[in-house]
Protein backbone atom coordinates (compact mmCIF):
# COMPACT_ATOMS: atom_id res chain seq x y z
CA UNK A 1 0.00 0.00 0.00
CA UNK A 2 1.53 3.34 -1.00
CA UNK A 3 2.16 5.92 1.68
CA UNK A 4 -0.02 8.88 0.66
CA UNK A 5 -0.06 10.50 4.08
CA UNK A 6 3.11 12.42 3.20
CA UNK A 7 1.31 14.45 0.53
CA UNK A 8 -2.09 15.06 2.13
CA UNK A 9 -0.94 17.82 4.45
CA UNK A 10 1.02 19.50 1.71
CA UNK A 11 -1.95 20.71 -0.36
CA UNK A 12 -2.02 24.11 1.36
CA UNK A 13 1.71 24.45 0.87
CA UNK A 14 1.44 23.55 -2.82
CA UNK A 15 -1.34 26.08 -3.37
CA UNK A 16 0.72 28.76 -1.59
CA UNK A 17 3.71 27.89 -3.77
CA UNK A 18 1.55 28.12 -6.89
CA UNK A 19 0.30 31.55 -5.79
CA UNK A 20 3.85 32.69 -5.19
CA UNK A 21 4.84 31.46 -8.66
CA UNK A 22 2.00 33.50 -10.15
CA UNK A 23 3.17 36.59 -8.23
CA UNK A 24 6.72 36.09 -9.48
CA UNK A 25 5.41 35.74 -13.03
CA UNK A 26 3.57 39.04 -12.63
CA UNK A 27 6.81 40.55 -11.26
CA UNK A 28 8.66 39.33 -14.34
CA UNK A 29 6.10 41.00 -16.61
CA UNK A 30 6.27 44.18 -14.52
CA UNK A 31 10.07 44.30 -14.59
CA UNK A 32 10.04 43.86 -18.37
CA UNK A 33 8.01 47.07 -18.71
CA UNK A 34 10.49 49.13 -16.68
CA UNK A 35 13.67 50.31 -18.42
CA UNK A 36 16.55 49.27 -16.18
CA UNK A 37 19.09 48.85 -18.97
CA UNK A 38 21.20 45.79 -18.36
CA UNK A 39 19.47 45.42 -15.00
CA UNK A 40 16.41 43.98 -16.73
CA UNK A 41 18.33 40.83 -17.59
CA UNK A 42 19.65 40.41 -14.07
CA UNK A 43 16.24 41.05 -12.53
CA UNK A 44 14.59 38.55 -14.88
CA UNK A 45 17.29 35.97 -14.14
CA UNK A 46 16.91 36.51 -10.41
CA UNK A 47 13.15 36.06 -10.55
CA UNK A 48 13.52 33.00 -12.79
CA UNK A 49 16.01 31.53 -10.33
CA UNK A 50 13.55 32.01 -7.49
CA UNK A 51 10.77 30.40 -9.50
CA UNK A 52 12.98 27.44 -10.40
CA UNK A 53 13.95 27.00 -6.76
CA UNK A 54 10.29 26.94 -5.71
CA UNK A 55 9.44 24.32 -8.33
CA UNK A 56 12.45 22.17 -7.45
CA UNK A 57 11.97 22.31 -3.69
CA UNK A 58 8.19 21.99 -3.46
CA UNK A 59 6.88 20.35 -6.63
CA UNK A 60 9.86 18.05 -7.19
CA UNK A 61 10.17 17.31 -3.43
CA UNK A 62 13.83 18.27 -3.09
CA UNK A 63 13.15 19.55 0.41
CA UNK A 64 12.64 15.94 1.50
CA UNK A 65 15.97 14.75 0.08
CA UNK A 66 19.29 14.47 1.83
CA UNK A 67 21.93 17.15 2.21
CA UNK A 68 24.26 15.70 -0.44
CA UNK A 69 21.63 15.91 -3.17
CA UNK A 70 20.71 19.46 -2.16
CA UNK A 71 24.35 20.59 -2.22
CA UNK A 72 24.94 18.83 -5.55
CA UNK A 73 22.00 20.65 -7.09
CA UNK A 74 23.13 23.96 -5.61
CA UNK A 75 26.61 23.54 -7.12
CA UNK A 76 25.15 22.59 -10.51
CA UNK A 77 22.83 25.60 -10.51
CA UNK A 78 25.60 27.95 -9.41
CA UNK A 79 27.79 26.67 -12.24
CA UNK A 80 24.95 27.14 -14.73
CA UNK A 81 24.28 30.67 -13.45
CA UNK A 82 27.98 31.52 -13.74
CA UNK A 83 28.12 30.38 -17.35
CA UNK A 84 24.92 32.25 -18.23
CA UNK A 85 26.31 35.38 -16.58
CA UNK A 86 29.62 35.08 -18.40
CA UNK A 87 27.73 34.68 -21.68
CA UNK A 88 25.84 37.91 -21.02
CA UNK A 89 29.10 39.75 -20.22
CA UNK A 90 30.60 38.44 -23.45
CA UNK A 91 27.64 39.66 -25.50
CA UNK A 92 27.49 42.97 -23.60
CA UNK A 93 31.15 43.94 -24.22
CA UNK A 94 31.59 42.88 -27.86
Amino acid sequence: MPDDTRHTGAMRQLIATWGLLLCLTAATVGISRIDLGAGNIWAALGIATGKAALVIFFFMHLKEEGRVIKISLLVALATLATFIGLTFFDVLYR
